[in-house]
């Protein structure tokens, strides 16, 4: 593979399907930031951030020259798409992202491992599959929704200067990536801060 044309590029895919361990190994490859917009959407003991607080954060997050994003909030796509050169979509078989979210889910809970701005996750609110604080209600009602949106999105004029990978196994992605050749001379760019 030649080197690396793009240095504005999002993650797309359904919870579980691995958007942040892509863009995290994907940014360090390029020298770009790596940008969670979990970590800009959730404050402290899981309050979501004012919708203004969350559009300014993705926007700035977003404003240097080198970005990997990972994440699929609609409410700001209107203002990172436009930006973006390409977008890869991980669009993997609903059992392999249902284990992935069932294994996540368990250790999360387990290692009490610290996510964004100090949160932690807990087993048992996700087996409460009626709710929608369960992020397997989550899965259940977005996997097929984000199958049929996804590629109306991208048909749209407004993103017709987008590229578009598209994996269906993580497979893909992976030999995809272990083939990426970029250039050894590329800047760093400073990490994003996130609140």
């Amino acid at each position: 593979m030649n080197s690396f044309p793009f240095k504005r590029i999002v993650i797309i895919g359904t919870t579980s399907s691995g958007k942040s361990t892509l863009a995290k190994r994907l940014a360090s490859l390029i020298h770009a930031d790596f940008v969670e917009l979990d970590a800009l959407h959730w404050e402290p003991n899981w309050v979501e951030a004012d919708l203004y607080d969350f559009r300014e954060r993705a926007d700035i997050a977003t404003d240097s020259p080198a970005w990997v994003l990972a994440g699929n909030y609609h409410v700001v796509r209107d203002i990172i798409w436009p930006k973006a050169e390409l977008i890869i979509w991980l669009d993997y078989p609903f059992p392999i992202v249902f284990w992935r979210l069932l294994t996540r889910t368990i250790s999360r809970a387990v290692t009490q491992e610290e996510l964004w701005n100090g949160n932690r996750e807990s087993f048992w609110p996700h087996m409460k599959l009626w709710s929608k604080d369960s992020l397997f209600h989550w899965l259940f009602i977005t996997y097929w929704r984000r199958k049929r949106e996804y590629p109306e999105f991208f048909s749209w004029p407004e993103n017709a200067h987008l590229k578009v990978i598209h994996f269906k196994h993580p497979k893909e992605a992976e030999e995809w990536i272990g083939k990426l050749t970029v250039s050894p001379t590329a800047p760093p760019t400073s990490p994003i801060q996130t609140k």
